[in-house]
């Protein structure tokens, strides 16, 4: 039985995946503090949706936007 959180409606976009792929070797390099995150995603070229470098606000804004 699938919990509700763990089914989708679609398959992942290239960039959730591009996004959760980094966001897995940022934690595996134990770093957890936003502004290390942000710091990390921002050195990889992963970059927020609307193609800019990611803030604290559009960071939270995106994990929001994707949890929903």
């Amino acid at each position: 039985m699938n919990i509700v959180h763990q089914t989708r409606k679609n398959s992942p976009t290239d960039y959730e995946n591009l996004l959760g792929n980094a966001l897995e070797e940022i934690f595996d390099n134990d770093l957890v503090e936003l502004k290390d995150i942000i710091s990390r995603l921002n050195e990889m070229g992963v970059r927020a949706p609307n193609g800019a470098d990611w803030s604290e606000e559009s960071f939270r804004s995106e994990m929001e936007h994707l949890g929903s």
